[in-house]
């Protein structure tokens, strides 16, 4: 192993995902050197394994499901999807894994990229261990930036990794469609793999140890997405826990909490989320190893005057989008401190604080049929001790949704401030409800008061209208 001379950047971002790309994007922005360190490939988990090859993955799903809702289209699209074209398409979105496309986009905006694996080894000073053992020593002026975000949860099953279990990102990037898949949990990675590998032929049993779908979300959510499943020839099992996995001869045999045997070609495990900091230094800085870590609204670590965390890793909202976002944060508030400006002085573009992750994140769960949400939900509402109102809505009853499918089946919440009149959550849940939902956050981040969404007039014959009926309802009862 060798070392190389000491580098020193003012700020080194842990991390090249599009948290920490946009990270470094603002601080070279505002003339700050900054170094990159990435163990796997630039652009992250979201690009290879996550967002974009799953929702490559869904898209024809969910497309064909709406072309057979409508009339004189019906008939034209029963077949099977082609699965070898839908593979070939992920992987043309995924670059084939490789990353050469954003390995342009981080030179072209003057940041340096130090490929390996990257340890905090004190204030201020990363350690990174190349892919031929050479060693570099980042020192940081200002700012490092941890932005290594999660990995998947595993449970602690006996024999599990003899099994090699898919997690997430063997779902996404599979080459060949099982003939049997069971999917382990309930959340938005199970709904979404469960639909995927259902329209591509696969045989899908889903168990969730709760009492439904989408347990974050509004209860008709997670009801309405396990209806389709269904009916789409899922077999979805709540309350049902698995107490053993096994290999045997390339077979996957599940035994569940009340003892009956499944049988599978593979087995997915979407159980959650960790964060990735079990081997990143944390505790030469103080910090325990595999935490998340807390951060305060301009994602500086608590505590630290140098340590920032940003996206998944701080646990706040574990979306690329938000990620992204208090990366902007982020970035302004480094390069504010570096220049001796108070934070709260940062330009305009610069967003002043992080507050959107706290009530107003959004959310598109891409499944057939698709739920959006921002905010709070109502449940969530009353137990902040809000004094709420709740107004529901069947999104069938405008005529966009007619229009847009044969049958159309779905329905709309918006839940209201009493004191305020304004909205802390709206959820929708229907065919093409992913793009109704910016509007909601709008609504939502801006505290718009009720009184003046009267004045926002949506487009007639659009799905939109659905904000018309909710308003009328909320007005009327």
């Amino acid at each position: 192993m060798t070392e190389t001379e000491n580098s020193v950047y003012d700020v080194v971002v842990l991390g090249a995902g599009p948290v920490g790309e946009n990270v470094a994007d603002r601080t070279r922005a505002a003339g700050l050197s900054t170094a990159v360190v990435e163990g796997e490939l630039v652009g992250g988990e979201c690009s290879y394994w996550a967002c974009i090859p799953s929702k490559a993955l869904l898209r024809p799903a969910i497309a064909r499901a709406d072309a057979r809702r409508v009339p004189g289209l019906r008939q034209a699209v029963q077949g099977p999807l082609d699965t070898a074209a839908v593979l070939a398409h992920r992987n043309y979105e995924t670059s084939d894994w490789h990353d050469d496309g954003q390995l342009g986009w981080l030179s072209g905006i003057g940041a340096d990229l130090y490929r390996g694996h990257g340890r905090l080894t004190g204030p201020r000073t990363v350690s990174v261990t190349g892919p031929e053992g050479e060693r570099h020593v980042l020192t940081a002026r200002h700012a490092v930036a941890v932005c290594t975000g999660t990995r998947a949860a595993l449970p602690d099953l006996p024999g599990l990794a003899e099994v090699k279990p898919w997690t997430s990102r063997n779902a996404t990037g599979a080459q060949s469609v099982p003939d049997r898949l069971v999917v382990v949990g309930g959340g938005v990675v199970a709904a979404e793999m469960a639909t995927a590998y259902r329209a591509l032929g696969s045989e899908v049993t889903v168990l969730v140890r709760g009492k439904g779908l989408l347990p974050r979300l509004e209860p008709f959510a997670g009801e309405l997405v396990a209806e389709a499943l269904t009916e789409a020839g899922a077999d979805i099992r709540t309350g049902t826990s698995v107490e053993s996995v096994t290999r045997d001869d390339g077979t996957v045999v599940i035994v569940t909490g009340d003892g009956e045997r499944l049988e599978a070609d593979e087995i997915l495990f979407a159980t959650g989320r960790v964060p990735h900091t079990g081997d990143i230094g944390l505790e030469t800085v103080g910090l325990e190893p595999g935490s998340w870590l807390p951060v305060d609204d301009t994602l500086r670590v608590a505590g630290s005057d140098w340590l920032y965390a940003v996206g998944d890793v701080n646990h706040r909202a574990l979306l690329t989008h938000q990620g992204k976002y208090q990366a902007r944060v982020a970035g302004a508030a480094i390069a504010a401190r570096a220049a001796g400006v108070p934070v709260l002085e940062t330009d305009a573009w610069g967003a002043h604080a992080a507050t959107a992750d706290h009530a107003a994140v959004p959310q598109v769960v891409f499944t057939d049929p698709e739920a959006a949400a921002v905010g709070l939900s109502l449940a969530e509402a009353e137990q902040a001790g809000w004094r709420v109102r709740a107004v529901d809505v069947d999104m069938a009853s405008v005529a966009g949704a007619e229009l847009y499918a044969d049958g159309y089946r779905g329905r709309a919440r918006m839940v209201v401030d009493l004191d305020t009149e304004t909205l802390l959550g709206v959820t929708f849940v229907g065919p093409g409800v992913s793009e109704l939902i910016h509007s909601a956050t709008v609504a939502v981040a801006a505290e718009v008061p009720v009184a003046r969404l009267w004045h926002a007039v949506p487009s007639f014959p659009t799905i939109s209208e659905i904000w018309l009926r909710l308003l009328e309802a909320y007005r009327d009862n």
